[in-house]
């Protein structure tokens, strides 16, 4: 590949940014034509189609989408030397960007990423929820610099990534304070039609539930499934069913939700992962998270 030209790559990304070449050639004062043979030329450098026409519309290729995300960090970092070259303010902070596994419990996710607040200097966090696939596909193109999830890349997988578990723990049943003190001394025995709040089917928590209770010759009545974990939680705390949790948030749900726990089982496990573009960590807020982790919330 050629050297980069950064005013191609300008263009490029303020016609990206501005949804086309019209309104990228007002704020430049060029021509659509102008600008379009700019892109051109920044296209055969790097040998990659950035944009593909869809009717008159401009759209990003992968590739595309790829470049955008670093030029905006470029432009990004260069306006902010300006400002500290000119104006003598201190850098902002850097930016860890993290995808999270709707599913995660959101107590434990504060505990892991707190230390990235806490760190000297402190990170931003920007944070986005969904499902896997969706995050690690984001992690592949560079949209995440880590992924929290409750499973493992899949080995084979064709996303070059890593996984590194952060800890596990056994998991704690709760419920209203009246619904656990009925259910609390026949315990396991006593979810066998039980009202049940479950996480929607598919996830690893679920799997880990359905065998345990498969195991026992447990059939509990589920009521209600939930993608989103504080969802669960707050229709447990009102009584509608029997929730499980990490126990090592046991005691901030307690406090958090006002429930009572029923009973506690470590074999059925809670995991929790980092997935990251890098084998052994280097980036200092993901080292942040991952130390704090092993050293105190499952420690």
């Amino acid at each position: 590949m050629q050297r980069l030209n950064y005013h191609h790559l300008r263009y490029f990304w303020l016609v990206a940014r501005e949804g086309g070449l019209a309104n990228a050639g007002k704020l430049l004062k060029l021509s659509p034509a102008a600008l379009s043979s700019q892109i051109r030329a920044l296209e055969e450098s790097v040998g990659h189609e950035l944009f593909t026409k869809q009717g008159r519309r401009l759209v990003l290729t992968d590739v595309g989408h790829i470049a955008y995300r670093y030029a905006d960090e470029i432009f990004a970092l260069g306006r902010e030397l300006g400002d500290v070259l000119e104006r003598r303010v201190l850098p902002s902070a850097a930016t860890l960007r993290v995808g999270l596994v709707e599913a995660l419990p959101k107590l434990v996710v504060r505990h892991l990423l707190e230390p990235v607040l806490r760190s000297s200097p402190p990170a931003r966090l920007v944070c986005h929820e969904g499902t896997v696939d969706a995050l690690i596909a984001g992690l592949a193109s560079h949209a995440y610099d880590l992924v929290l999830a409750d499973t493992p890349l899949p080995a084979g997988s064709s996303v070059r990534a890593y996984n590194h578990l952060l800890g596990d723990c056994g998991v704690t049943f709760f419920a209203r304070a009246d619904v656990a003190r009925r259910l609390r001394g026949s315990f396991p025995e006593s979810l066998d039609q039980a009202p049940m709040l479950l996480p929607t089917t598919g996830s690893a928590l679920r799997r880990e539930l359905e065998a345990w209770f498969d195991a026992r010759g447990i059939v509990p009545r589920v009521v209600a499934e939930f993608e989103d974990s504080a969802l669960l939680k707050a229709f447990g705390a009102e009584g509608h069913g029997v929730f499980c949790v990490p126990s090592v948030i046991a005691t901030e749900i307690a406090a958090t939700y006002g429930a009572e726990p029923v009973g506690e089982t470590r074999d059925v496990v809670e995991r929790f992962y980092a997935i990251s573009p890098e084998r052994r960590i280097r980036n200092p807020a993901v080292a942040a998270i991952s130390d704090a982790a092993r050293e105190s919330l499952f420690g």
